[in-house]
């Protein structure tokens, strides 16, 4: 019965641990709530005439702390030739945004996706240490070119 009893009281210290092990997991859950997993901006370098070659930038960011492997393409409404087709490969982390460029010429308005897919693959992350998230894993952007 003695033992019972001591199991039960409770010494300041033990109370006070608690209270701060409690405290610090709900600053780790606000934490990581409000980051955000992708961000992405479509940009074209310099307005291009009808024939005339153009530069699409994109630009890819995390708020993650863990890096990912994204693979970043472009998809159009109408059948594009030349470096459009290329598929990017890269690490993303939080300390290091990328950019991909493509250069294009079209003699019509065009609709076109950038796609940045998270994927699992070797060798392209520093030690291959990398995250795939959950809730999604797909992320794209759409801008009508002229």
């Amino acid at each position: 019965m003695y033992s019972l009893h001591l199991l039960l009281r409770a010494s300041p210290a033990a109370l006070l641990l608690i209270l701060c092990l409690q405290l610090g997991t709900t600053k780790a859950q606000e934490d990581t709530t409000s980051r955000r997993l992708m961000t992405m901006d479509l940009q074209m370098l310099q307005i291009a005439e009808a024939s005339e070659e153009a530069t699409l930038v994109l630009k890819v960011s995390t708020e993650l702390r863990e890096c990912m492997v994204i693979k970043s393409y472009l998809l159009s409404n109408i059948p594009m030739e030349g470096n459009f087709n290329y598929k990017y490969t890269s690490c993303l982390c939080d300390s290091h945004s990328r950019s991909f460029f493509w250069d294009l010429q079209t003699n019509s308005t065009v609709r076109i996706t950038a796609v940045v897919d998270v994927i699992r693959e070797l060798g392209i992350c520093p030690n291959d240490w990398a995250v795939i998230p959950i809730k999604a894993n797909r992320f794209s952007i759409t801008k009508s070119l002229p």
